[in-house]
C-alpha cells in the first residue's frame, strides 16, 4: 500500500506508531508538508522507515504528492489543509480520509468534496477520530431524529488560542462556564482547532444547523469529556466519552491517532 499523510504531528505519529505495531506494511509512506518543513517532517517520520515502510517520501507541493501516486491519503492537518488538498486529491482519484471534519462546516468546500467525488469515483471519509456512537447516531437518523445535542467539556487550558479566552478570565475559572452555545456550523467555524468532534457528529446525524453545541470550560475536569444526547423515533440514548488529552496539544484527544489508524485499518488492511 502506497499510504499518503497530510502532516507529521502528533495525530499522524500515533497512527503510524499504532500501524507499525499491529504489523501493518507499506511500500512507501508519502508525506506532504509545507515548503520549507522538510527538514523536520523527515526527522519526526524517519522512525517509520522500515518499522512500518519500506520507503518515506517527503514533499512539499501537492502536485508532486499526486505524482507519488498515494491510495489513500490521510489528513490531520487542519481545515486549511483540507481545502487547500481534498478536492484536488479526489479530482485525482485518490481516497482521501479527513481528521479535520470541521472545516465542512464551510458548505461550498462540502459540495466541492461531493463533486469531485463523483467526478473521479474516489471516496472521502470522515475519521471518528475523539469520539464514539456514531453507528447508532446513523440508525437513529433512519428513524427519525428529534434531537441531537453535543457538548464539550475541557480543562480551561485546552480553550486557550480560541475565542473562548475573550469571553472568560480562562486562568481564574473556579466553576465550570459555558462559553458558546448554538449550532454545530458555528462551533466549528469558530473554534476549529476544538469543534472537529461537533462537525463530525453533525455530519452523521441531524446536520450542522440541527445540532446543538455546548463549549464549556470546567476546572474540575482533566479530560476531554464529550457528551452526547440523542432523541429519536427509535431511541434515547446517551453517551459520554472521557478522553485523555494528547501530552503535547490538549486540545487533541488521546483517542484520535489511534482512531485514525483503526480507519485505515479497517479500510486497507483487513
Amino acid at each position: 500500500m502506497r499510504l499518503g499523510v497530510i502532516g507529521y504531528g502528533a495525530i499522524v505519529r500515533q497512527a503510524l506508531a499504532c500501524l507499525a505495531s499491529e504489523g501493518a506494511s507499506l511500500e512507501v509512506l508519502i508525506c506532504l508538508t509545507r515548503e520549507g518543513s522538510g527538514g523536520r517532517a523527515a526527522q519526526a517520520l524517519e522512525a517509520f522507515r522500515g518499522s512500518l515502510a519500506r520507503e518515506v517520501l517527503i514533499v512539499d507541493s501537492l502536485s508532486q504528492f499526486i505524482a507519488a501516486r498515494p491510495g489513500l491519503v490521510a489528513e490531520a492537518a487542519g481545515h486549511e489543509a483540507v481545502r487547500e488538498c481534498a478536492p484536488s486529491l479526489l479530482m485525482s482519484g485518490v481516497d482521501v480520509l479527513l481528521v479535520s471534519a470541521g472545516a465542512l462546516a464551510d458548505q461550498s468546500l462540502h459540495d466541492s468534496l461531493n463533486v469531485a467525488a463523483g467526478r473521479s469515483g474516489a471516496r472521502w471519509s470522515v475519521c471518528c477520530g475523539a469520539v464514539g456512537g456514531l453507528d447508532i447516531l446513523a440508525a437513529a437518523k433512519l428513524a427519525g431524529l428529534e434531537e441531537v445535542v453535543y457538548a464539550s467539556r475541557k480543562p480551561p487550558l485546552a480553550w486557550r488560542g480560541t475565542p473562548a479566552e475573550r469571553l472568560v478570565d480562562l486562568a481564574s475559572l473556579k466553576q465550570a462556564q459555558v462559553f458558546y452555545e448554538g449550532d454545530a456550523r458555528g462551533a466549528a467555524r469558530d473554534y476549529p482547532q476544538n469543534a472537529n468532534v461537533a462537525a463530525t457528529i453533525a455530519l452523521a446525524g441531524a446536520g450542522f444547523e440541527r445540532t446543538r453545541v455546548r463549549l464549556i470550560a470546567d476546572p474540575l475536569v482533566t479530560r476531554n469529556v464529550h457528551e452526547i444526547r440523542i432523541r429519536s423515533a427509535c431511541a434515547d440514548i446517551s453517551i459520554e466519552i472521557a478522553g485523555h488529552p494528547a501530552p503535547d496539544n490538549p486540545k487533541t484527544s488521546l483517542t484520535t491517532g489511534f482512531a485514525l489508524a483503526a480507519e485505515i485499518i479497517r479500510t486497507r488492511f483487513l
